[in-house]
């Protein structure tokens, strides 16, 4: 690749460059779980596997097997809401920094590759012309609008915006003559930010690959239970048990002949456990 890439094309990801499809997967993953990092600033952090923030996911699994979203994304950027008494402050500083980490590159997108507006002039009292954006560009929802005193611009339409708009911007969506190249110096650096954001998320969220040994039986053999979270996966996890094929759970067996539970098998899993359930019953 030498400088630039040719854009307006329908772009095969087989085709990308490695850093506009890395960028692409890092910003999708933020966007994904996005809610849930709002979720968890109301959430006291717990030691306990799992955390906290994924308890309401297990109380209330959706029958059709789609994760609940229990926070709305508030269209207030973060950076200025009230926070009163957040319960997990390492989720907030996250969201905080990741709010800001995107937008600040999406104004360094915008400013690089996005056509500058247009002005119109209006009637005026004095004899000096009046100039303003021109209605069609400052409506214009595809255009990453810039903060201003009086308003957040864009940064008001949340993370998920943010992230996609990137996506777009990197991969090389185009819209008329509104964008045009995206040099590789700034892929680059566009792909450093949306990794570095995307594993923020997943380690305050407590999805970085990490193994717990459960104080906790099986309810089904009583050996004692382990659970890990996959780096970069938004769901809860998966519990194995290491009794193996002997073991009465209803579940399968994973790769390595553990009965493993993941998804909407950890909701049987708890309410076994929670009501007490002694092996073999």
């Amino acid at each position: 690749m030498n400088g630039t890439r040719p854009l307006g094309v329908l772009i095969d990801e087989a085709t990308l460059p490695a850093a506009a499809a890395r960028a692409a997967v890092d910003l999708a993953a933020i966007g994904e779980q996005w809610p849930d990092l709002l979720a968890a600033i109301d959430h006291a952090p717990a030691a306990e596997w799992p955390p906290r923030e994924s308890r309401g996911f297990l109380d209330q699994h959706p029958a059709d097997g789609e994760r609940a979203r229990p926070h709305p994304d508030n269209r207030a950027p973060l950076v200025i809401r009230e926070h009163p008494a957040p319960l997990n402050l390492d989720a907030l500083d996250a969201a905080v920094a990741i709010e800001r980490q995107l937008a600040d590159l999406a104004d360094r997108v915008a400013a690089t590759v996005q056509r500058s507006s247009r002005s119109v002039p209006v009637p005026a009292v004095s004899r000096d012309a009046v100039w303003i954006t021109h209605p069609a560009d400052a409506a214009d929802p595809a255009r990453w609008h810039y903060a201003a005193p009086t308003s957040p611009g864009s940064r008001a339409r949340g993370v998920p915006h943010a992230a996609q708009w990137l996506a777009d911007r990197v991969t090389g969506k185009s819209d008329g003559d509104l964008f045009g190249l995206l040099p590789d110096r700034l892929l680059t650096d566009a792909a450093g930010i949306a990794r570095d954001c995307a594993r923020e998320i997943t380690r305050a969220l407590i999805r970085d690959g990490r193994t717990t040994r459960l104080n906790r039986a099986c309810p089904w053999c009583g050996a004692r239970l382990t659970a890990r979270t996959e780096p970069g996966r938004v769901a809860e996890g998966v519990v194995t048990c290491p009794t193996g094929q002997e073991c009465g759970a209803p579940v399968l067996l994973d790769d390595r002949g553990r009965r493993a539970w993941a998804g909407a098998d950890l909701v049987g899993l708890w309410a076994a456990i929670g009501t007490g359930q002694q092996p073999g019953e």
